[in-house]
């Protein structure tokens, strides 16, 4: 049997290519991108940036140190969604397999379609020329092809603009991929790092390195049984197949419904805020953004968990007798549960809100009382009338003259709401 014909594509700098394409001004300059409620951290750099050393995660008054001209753009997470979704309709005119790995990454097997247009090279040739003719010139991409995934992934970045490394001479006819063969694997891992490998992160590279494993080809050739020993069966399981190359993953096609099993909110907020008030203004808002996401899904759930993070980590997790899907249920379900320890709590910077244990809301009970109906008729008022005007138009007395939060895709696209949305808008005909 032929191999797979697996493709990852990953755009590159691509919140500040973005920016750059749809804000003339900033095109050709240095620009970093940061949190839309915060400028203290760059979460993305253009080309011109990183040319300076300005990467992803400096902080602000330290990039404008090393150049006194960078612009600082708030990220727009709505827009490069946008983006994304126009690329999706390219990748679908080529192959039905084709998962958003995140906003700006998608894997494409394309074993069955490539022949089609010509091959795998004449394929990527094409949608490169569609990229610049229907999304724009400042937006490009890099190609990695292999017969799976995981060394589809490290191809891609192999070929980043500004790559670590020095990749062998390939034959791509200059059309920008690289390709990773079966007899290329111990080469190119010779040249890799651990963390060029998608799934290993500082911190697995550090418990590695506490058994002596520095290098992938170290890794490659490590026993089993030392893997399973440190990192318990399933991880252990996954870094040996990592070492060997292997990966059986298949590529989920983004049409296909998602099953939502969670529905969550993080929020950072734009400083340690040592207001009582403003923290729970921001929590109470997070769980009616929660609430609305609930209700648009048709699902109530039972088991509701909250972390607040700051001056120290406070969480709390529940499952409750009774289903909840407004943001005032959740709240008042949640928060009782760590009201002490929030009292001694000096600052929060982090907000994170989850519902779980999700049932269709057709499938349960209906109220006994009416009182308990004429509060769900009254949600549904206020969503039909934020629908229309959008979310948080109508909000609660308690958030009077709090800031509205901005409700955005974020850029990992972890969110199964906004993947459920995404598959939903498309055609029947492409699912």
């Amino acid at each position: 049997m032929a191999a797979k014909i697996i493709l990852h594509i990953d755009f590159d700098s691509f919140f500040a290519s973005v920016e750059q394409q749809y804000r003339p001004e900033v095109r050709n300059k240095p620009i970093g991108v940061t949190a839309a409620n915060s400028r203290t951290c760059i979460i993305a750099s253009s080309r011109e940036a990183k040319r300076l050393g300005i990467k992803t995660g400096t902080r602000s008054y330290e990039a404008l140190k090393i150049c006194p001209g960078l612009v600082l753009v708030p990220a727009d997470f709505n827009k490069y969604f946008d983006v994304s979704k126009k690329f999706l309709d390219i990748c679908k005119d080529y192959s039905p397999f084709t998962e958003l790995f995140s906003i700006d990454e998608v894997f494409m097997d394309v074993t069955l379609t490539a022949g089609l247009f010509g091959g795998t090279s004449s394929l990527i040739k094409t949608m490169k020329e569609r990229i610049k003719d229907e999304i724009g010139e400042y937006i490009t991409a890099s190609f990695g092809i292999s017969h799976n995934k995981l060394l589809a992934k490290l191809a891609s970045g192999l070929n980043k603009p500004n790559a670590r490394l020095q990749t062998p001479k390939r034959s791509d006819g200059g059309q920008g991929f690289f390709e990773i063969k079966q007899e290329d694997i111990v080469k190119i891992y010779q040249m890799a790092k651990l963390t060029d490998i998608c799934g290993i992160g500082e911190r697995i590279r550090r418990r590695l390195a506490d058994i002596g494993i520095n290098t992938l080809i170290q890794l490659r050739n490590a026993s089993l049984e030392l893997l399973v020993k440190e990192f318990g069966n399933v991880e252990g399981h996954f870094l040996k197949s990592v070492g060997l190359g292997i990966d059986e993953s298949r590529v989920i096609p983004y049409t296909q419904p998602q099953e939502v099993k969670s529905v969550g909110r993080s929020y950072c907020l734009p400083k340690n805020e040592p207001s009582k008030k403003i923290v729970l203004q921001n929590l109470y808002e997070l769980c009616e953004e929660v609430g609305i996401k609930l209700r648009r899904l048709g699902k109530k759930g039972k088991t509701i968990g909250l972390g607040l993070n700051g001056s120290s980590y406070i969480k709390a997790r529940k499952t409750f007798r009774d289903y909840a899907d407004s943001g005032s249920q959740i709240y008042n379900l949640i928060f009782p549960l760590i009201e002490e320890d929030f009292k001694n709590q000096k600052y929060v910077r982090q907000i994170h809100i989850w519902v779980s244990g999700l049932e269709d809301k057709q499938r349960l009970t209906l109220p006994l009382f009416d009182f308990e109906e004429k509060k769900d008729k009254i949600v549904s008022t206020i969503d039909k009338i934020n629908n229309k005007f959008g979310d948080h138009t109508i909000r609660s007395g308690f958030l009077l003259y709090a800031d509205k939060l901005t409700t955005a895709p974020n850029g990992y696209l972890a969110d199964r709401y906004e993947r459920s949305k995404l598959a939903e808008s498309e055609p029947a005909h492409y699912k």
